[in-house]
């Protein structure tokens, strides 16, 4: 009686699987995560490095661009197929082809290549993102689920922040192990996935998942990868080519040709589509899904202009700035785990959205009071701020869309949410970049006739020391060229940025002080958004969560048809002449499964 009752006790709540072996599984499904998340920023900082190795510096963007086009391409895919045959071969499968990426892409020996092994690297890395999360749906209830789920994106904020710090690392050190550091940035990912692997190879094991009968949308496959491909190319190139240039209108057109035609073939699909329209049926499914887009321009836009500005303006380089925010990533995990405690002990979400997005409007409003002499604690407090925000959000759509939909749907409204999520990220880097790099030639144009910094430039001109100065070299360069043609210092910004690393301040003042006035623009686009999206964390409906997982739910499901069939095959058996006993009978069996059933379900 006493064993019995001690492994009860170790069964997770709302799970069929023991306490130990929950963590085990996470163990694997974080490791997955974090070598997707941190392949999403290592490589930034390396870049040059490898870059320079390859000789393909004006190749660089395609191998950042492989990788996310095929990763988000690749997260929808992945959760249907997931639905369909199971998330442990799909995660496997996910993981290899994550390995293999990253072992090819360690041996590139030009940057063509190394753009296309990325791009193996981000069709595995599309399943790494999504199929943990779905694993999650699986084993867990929604409950219980939120309380793990922190640890989830505290890894995914880590992982973004640690990245351009390994990157740096790693790509500054000649040879590690006979190697050139910088393809250490892809082989480190081999042991740390092979542990992966492993965990899931010996813990991972949820009941079997094959639908029979079950079409596979092909057509919408073909069309979401129609539509996402243009999009995301014209969103990571458009600044180069020019927005409305002609490979860029060509884009945009078919771009929008792939979304009609998807949106036709699901139609068509019904519940076997890719992403099935019926999931947009729940107003919870579908206000968490817009709002996932407009938190992913926040939170992308953020990430990737703080590490800027923190480079750019205040001086650090790539391994300080990783370490200067540290407060993001504090305030992200904390948030995370206070917010998954709350919903997992009380089952009640509502005002999680409201309040993350009140924190990033209150981080954004506060940061756009941001100028060039500000401290850098006054940045660091904005950091935190923002991350507490994006630690009640992530999870808590998440857990939001999984909830509204039934368990045999999982996987695609997981891998859903981190689709539009992810497509909203990659928006906010395109629009907000755009908008970074247009402003910076009249912000610097400004600085440049603002006598507060145009004497002290014109004095440091007139200094012999300045002028011998060897730091110095690069800035007066860029100048010279200015004084013959004037536009060239307010574009030199958009360039190689290495001329102002030790510069004489009363030098690079000018140029700081406008990129400085050009990220307060970014940070206003921002506070829209936030609004926006604070706005609709208003409109969204947040049913209690359930309490049993989908395992568990799927298992209740088929119960309740067997005992159904059994009890129409009883009364089929009855002869319609007889007495009205035999009817009874029968009504007694239905009635019985019923009674399990709700005796299951309390249980």
């Amino acid at each position: 009686m006493k064993q019995s009752k001690r492994d009860a006790r170790k069964l997770a709540a709302g799970s069929t699987m023991t306490i130990r072996q929950i963590n085990l599984v996470m163990v694997g499904l974080m490791a997955g995560m974090f070598l997707s998340a941190l392949d999403q920023t290592v490589v930034s900082t390396s870049m040059r490095t490898i870059a320079d190795d390859l000789d393909g510096m004006s190749l660089q963007a395609w191998v950042t661009t492989g990788y996310m086009i095929m990763s988000t391409i690749a997260t929808p895919i992945y959760g249907k197929l997931s639905d369909i045959f199971g998330r442990r071969p799909l995660f496997i499968i996910a993981i290899a082809i994550f390995l293999l990426g990253s072992l090819l892409s360690g041996t590139a020996t030009d940057m063509y290549q190394l753009a296309g092994w990325r791009a193996v690297q981000g069709l595995g890395a599309g399943g790494l993102m999504a199929l943990p999360l779905a694993i999650m749906g699986d084993m867990l209830a929604p409950r219980q689920r939120a309380k793990y789920q922190g640890f989830f994106f505290a890894v995914f904020g880590v992982s973004s922040v640690i990245g351009p710090l390994i990157g740096g690392l790693l790509s500054g050190t000649p040879e590690i192990l006979g190697i050139s550091g910088w393809r250490w940035v892809f082989l480190i990912n081999i042991p740390v996935g092979i542990i992966a692997l492993l965990v899931v190879l010996a813990f991972l094991h949820l009941p079997a998942n094959h639908r029979r009968g079950v079409r596979i949308d092909w057509w919408g496959a073909t069309f979401v990868i129609m539509s996402v491909a243009p999009l995301l190319l014209v969103a990571e190139q458009g600044r180069e080519w020019g927005w409305g240039s002609a490979g860029s209108l060509a884009c945009y057109a078919i771009g929008a040709a792939g979304i009609l035609l998807f949106i036709l073939a699901e139609r068509r699909m019904k519940d076997d589509a890719l992403i099935p329209l019926k999931l947009f049926k729940s107003q919870t499914f579908s206000m968490a899904t817009i709002m996932g887009v407009f938190v992913g321009f926040a939170m992308f836009g953020g990430m990737m202009t703080i590490p800027l500005y923190l480079q750019l303006v205040l001086g650090a380089t790539p391994t300080q700035s990783g370490l200067l925010m540290l407060p993001m990533i504090i305030g992200m995990m904390a948030a995370s785990m206070i917010s998954g405690q709350i919903m997992s002990r009380t089952g009640n979400y509502q005002w999680f959205p409201r309040v993350g997005t009140a924190f990033l409007v209150i981080a954004y409003g506060y940061l756009t009071f941001l100028t060039y002499d500000k401290p850098v604690w006054f940045i660091m407090i904005g950091m935190f701020l923002l991350g507490a925000g994006l630690g009640q959000l992530m999870q808590t759509l998440t857990v939001a869309s999984q909830n509204s939909v039934d368990p045999q749907d999982m996987g695609v409204a997981t891998s859903s949410s981190t689709f539009f999520r992810t497509m909203g990220g990659t928006a906010g880097t395109a629009v907000l970049f755009s908008v970074l790099f247009s402003r910076i030639p009249e912000t610097i144009k400004e600085a440049f006739q603002n006598p507060l910094y145009l004497d002290p430039l014109k004095a440091a001109l007139k200094d012999p020391a300045v002028l011998a100065n060897p730091a110095n070299k690069g800035i007066l360069k860029v100048l010279l060229g200015a004084a013959k043609d004037p536009a060239s210092a307010t574009t030199a910004m958009n360039g190689d940025t290495s001329f102002l690393i030790g510069a004489d301040p009363r030098l690079s003042d000018p140029f700081l002080v406008g990129f400085s006035s050009a990220s307060i623009s970014v940070y206003w686009i921002c506070l829209v958004v936030a609004i926006i999206a604070f706005t609709l964390s208003w409109f969204l409906k947040t049913p209690p969560l359930r309490q049993r997982s989908g395992i568990e739910e799927l298992a209740a499901r088929d119960a309740a048809v067997m005992a159904e069939n059994a009890a129409e095959e009883m009364g089929a058996m009855v002869d319609p002449g007889t007495a009205g006993g035999n009817y009874d009978d029968a009504s007694l069996v239905a009635a019985e499964a019923k009674a399990a059933k709700s005796s299951k379900k309390k249980s």
